[in-house]
């Protein structure tokens, strides 16, 4: 009977330490999930062969509208306790600041576009589905 007792207090001991470990992962990825879902949007969920021309077209000005207006929106409602923010050991108006930031996820997203059309997740894609229910464009 003390061998079962043994038995069940290691086998919840392996559990509370498991719970440890998946509440440790969760503090560590938790603050980095919005940035994962930027990734993973631009990654598998836009179609950068269909994106690209539209892009090369003029898109990219749409794009950087979107950029300028994200800064001001974002310099607005969410400036930096200290007044500045501090980066490379550099300090950085509010404005400035998210103007490095919003970078970075431009460079990202085109990052990601970039993977995508290397190939490279080729298997993780399907775009090429088309519905049944839509019409078809006439050929001329």
């Amino acid at each position: 009977m003390e061998a079962l007792d043994s038995l069940i207090s290691s086998l919840l001991q392996v559990l509370l330490s498991l719970y440890d470990v998946v509440i440790a992962l969760a503090t560590l990825i938790l603050p980095w999930t919005p940035l994962l879902g930027w990734i993973a949007f631009w990654l598998l969920a836009v179609d950068w062969t269909k994106l690209r021309p539209i892009l090369l077209k003029g898109g990219w000005l749409g794009l950087l509208l979107g950029g300028f207006v994200m800064i001001l929106v974002w310099g607005t409602v969410a400036p930096p306790e200290d007044g500045y923010h501090a980066m490379l050991g550099m300090s950085l108006s509010n404005y400035v600041g998210k103007t490095v930031y919003v970078s970075f996820l431009f460079v990202i997203m085109f990052l990601c576009g970039s993977v995508q059309l290397s190939g490279i997740v080729d298997r993780l894609l399907n775009f090429d589905q088309k519905r049944e229910d839509t019409p078809q464009p006439a050929a001329h």
